[in-house]
C-alpha cells in the first residue's frame, strides 16, 4: 500500500530493511488479512506434511510439556485468546463505528451471521443423524474463519466492492461472537463458580480503568492476565476471557490520546495473532494422517461427513437465505454496489471454518483421538473446497464486472 512518502534517491548496498526498520516492516505485513492467511495456512501444510512423514516426532512435539499444559493446550488456551481478544476488538469497533453501529445496514449481515449458524447445525445433525456421539458435534460448521476467508477474498478478488468485505467481516465477526457463546454454553462442563466470578470482575475492573482513561499497560495487562486465569481455572474456555476483554477495551479516543486503546491493541496484537497465535494452533491441530484407511473413515463417518455437508452447503444456505430472505421481508437493504451473484460467492467463502471450528471440534471428540482426527480432516476438506469455489466464482464476477464497466 502506497505511504505517500518519496523515495530516496540514495543506494543501499543490503536492499532490505535491517533490525527495527525489519521488525516494523514485518509488523505491518502481519496485520494484512492476506499474509496472516498465508502463515496459517503454510502452518497446516507443514503440520500435515510433518504427520504423514514422521507422526511419532509430531505427536511427540504437539505433547510436549511446557509448565503446567502442553504444547497443544497452551495454543488452545493461550495463544488462541489473543486470537479473540483481537476479535473481540473488531467487534466492539463494529459495533461502535462500523457497520454494526447502524440498524439498518447491521440487520443484513447479522440476519445472514444467525442464519449462517443455524443452518450449517441442522445439515450437520441431518447428514449425522443416528452415529454415535454426533449431537457433540453440531456447534464445528458453524463458524467462518475472518483470517482464511478475508485472505482468499483479498487474493480473488481485491477489485470486487468495500461493501463485500464489510459484509463478510461483519458475518464473520458475529460468528465469532456466536461461537464463544456456544463455547460457553455448550462446551462447559463443570464450573468453578468462585473463580468465574473473580474473572467476570478482573474482566469489570479492566472495563472500569478504560472508562477512567487509564491506558497503562502496567495496569491493564496483569488485570488482563489475572483474568484470563481465573476464567481458565473456573472451567469455562480462556478464549471467552479473550473475547471478553477486547469488547471492554475503549475504541473512543480522548481529547489527549491520537488513537483509541483498542486501535493501539489492534495495532500491537495482531501481528502477534496472525503471525504466532493462529499459525502455532493451525500446526498442533492440522497434523492428521492421510492415508487410505483414514481418507476411507472420512466417508465412513457420518459426523465427518456432516461436518463437510455443514460448512459447504448449509453455510451457503443459511448465509445467503438469511440475506436474501431479510431483503425480502423489507427487514434489510442489499448495497448498491452489489449483486446477488456477488452474494452467492461470499457466502459460499462462509464456508471456510478453520481456526473456530478445529478448536469446537477438539472440544466436542477430543478424548476420542481417532474421531477428532477424522474431523480435522473433514474441516480442512471443506474449507479447501469452500475456498476453490468462491474463488471461482468471484474470478467469474470480477471478470464480468470488468466487462461491464468497459461496455459503459
Amino acid at each position: 500500500m502506497p505511504t505517500g512518502r518519496r523515495r530516496s534517491v540514495r543506494t543501499e548496498k543490503w536492499p532490505f530493511p535491517t533490525g527495527a526498520r525489519y521488525a516494523r516492516a514485518l509488523a505491518e505485513a502481519l496485520r494484512t488479512e492476506t499474509i496472516g492467511g498465508v502463515i496459517m495456512l503454510a502452518a497446516a501444510i507443514v503440520a500435515l506434511l510433518w504427520a504423514n512423514v514422521s507422526n511419532d516426532s509430531y505427536e511427540a512435539l504437539r505433547h510436549a510439556s511446557l509448565g503446567p499444559m502442553e504444547l497443544y493446550q497452551w495454543a488452545q488456551h493461550g495463544l488462541l485468546t489473543i486470537f479473540f481478544f483481537v476479535a473481540g476488538l473488531e467487534v466492539k469497533e463494529e459495533f461502535v463505528h462500523g457497520e454494526l453501529s447502524n440498524p439498518r445496514k447491521a440487520a443484513l449481515p447479522i440476519i445472514a451471521s444467525l442464519a449462517g449458524m443455524v443452518l450449517p447445525a441442522i445439515v450437520f445433525l441431518l447428514v449425522s443423524w443416528g452415529a454415535q456421539d454426533a449431537a457433540r458435534g453440531w456447534a464445528i460448521p458453524t463458524a467462518t474463519d475472518i483470517a482464511f476467508a478475508l485472505a482468499v477474498l483479498a487474493v480473488t478478488a481485491g477489485a470486487m466492492p468495500a461493501a463485500l468485505r464489510a459484509f463478510l467481516l461483519t458475518c464473520a465477526v458475529v460468528d465469532d461472537l456466536g461461537a464463544i457463546a456456544v463455547i460457553a454454553v455448550f462446551y462447559t462442563e463443570r464450573v468453578n463458580v468462585p473463580m468465574l466470578v473473580l474473572g467476570a470482575a478482573l474482566v469489570a475492573a479492566y472495563g472500569l480503568l478504560q472508562r477512567r482513561l487509564v491506558t497503562s499497560p502496567w495496569a491493564l495487562v496483569p488485570l488482563a492476565v489475572a483474568a484470563w486465569y481465573c476464567v481458565e481455572v473456573s472451567g469455562v474456555h480462556a478464549t471467552v476471557a479473550g473475547v471478553a476483554l477486547g469488547l471492554m477495551t475503549r475504541v473512543t479516543t480522548a481529547p489527549h490520546e491520537s488513537r483509541s486503546p483498542a486501535e493501539a491493541a489492534d495495532h500491537y496484537f495482531r501481528p502477534v495473532s496472525a503471525g504466532l497465535a493462529v499459525p502455532v494452533f493451525a500446526f498442533v491441530s492440522a497434523g492428521v494422517k492421510l492415508d487410505g484407511s483414514s481418507v476411507g473413515a472420512i466417508f465412513a463417518d457420518r459426523v465427518v461427513l456432516g461436518v463437510m455437508a455443514g460448512l459447504v452447503l448449509g453455510k451457503f444456505l443459511g448465509v445467503f437465505g438469511g440475506a436474501w430472505l431479510s431483503v425480502r421481508l423489507g427487514l434489510a437493504r442489499l448495497s448498491e454496489e452489489l449483486h446477488w451473484r456477488d452474494m452467492a460467492a461470499v457466502s459460499l467463502l462462509a464456508g471456510i471454518g478453520f481456526t473456530v471450528s478445529l478448536l469446537i471440534g477438539d472440544l466436542a471428540y477430543g478424548d476420542d483421538r481417532q474421531r477428532a482426527e477424522a474431523v480435522t480432516t473433514g474441516i480442512l476438506a471443506a474449507s479447501v473446497i469452500a475456498s476453490i469455489l468462491a474463488a471461482v466464482l468471484l474470478k467469474i464476477r470480477v471478470r464480468k464486472r470488468r466487462i461491464a464497466l468497459d461496455d459503459v
